[in-house]
């Protein structure tokens, strides 16, 4: 079997592929049989780090039995995807908000040769009807599926990675960037006030 742990630079030439759909590519921990190359037919399980999302084209390097370096080319497998065509750009941006709003994955595909502005989705019936009422159509078709990453980097749509290092001492808000400061109070000198000043005015 060969283990895969390390995500390298691609490369033209590798000794085998691994085809996963999006929800296999989202695991840290898997077990598959590649395709393609001359370590086509083989098992190999994949040991990433947690919260690893691979992409179509990634490269993993893994160790075989005999102790051999060999290298693994990602492929985005075809799946069953909702490809939605919005009219004009305030539609399309009117449904990417609502999908965004109930944190499903979305893959922007951008305007089309037609004008038609599109993106994609996984399949899901009660989303189209969603989308439809928004003005939008939609197809159920099979295409390898990239949705968008988190906006601050994070690996995956709908999970957090809390464990950042920040090199300071502030503490940051859950679903901030900015530090939290902790209020200052400013208390008078005491020995530029009248000995009786205990902190509050005298009526």
């Amino acid at each position: 079997m060969l283990t895969l742990k390390d995500r390298v630079p691609p490369v033209a030439q590798v000794d085998a592929e691994l085809a996963l759909p999006y929800e296999l590519r989202e695991k840290s921990r898997l077990r598959a049989t590649l395709t393609g190359g001359p370590c086509a037919g083989q098992e190999a399980a994949l040991f990433l780090a947690r919260g690893t999302v691979l992409r179509g084209g990634d490269c993993l390097l893994g160790i075989d039995e005999r102790g051999h370096a060999r290298l693994v080319r990602i492929v985005a497998a075809p799946e069953a995807v909702l490809e939605v065509e919005c009219h004009d750009v305030d539609q399309f941006a009117r449904c990417a908000y609502h999908l965004g709003n109930r944190h499903t994955p979305v893959q922007i595909i951008g305007r089309k040769p037609d004008g038609h502005y599109a993106l994609r989705i996984r399949a899901d019936h009660v989303l189209a009807d969603m989308l439809a009422g928004l003005g939008a159509h939609s197809a159920e078709v099979l295409a390898p599926f990239e949705p968008e990453t988190g906006a601050y980097g994070h690996s995956h749509v709908g999970g957090h990675d809390h464990d950042h290092s920040h090199g300071h001492a502030h503490d940051v808000h859950p679903g901030s960037r900015m530090p939290v400061h902790e209020p200052k109070i400013h208390r008078p000198d005491p020995d530029k006030w009248p000995a009786k000043w205990k902190g509050t005015q005298d009526k």
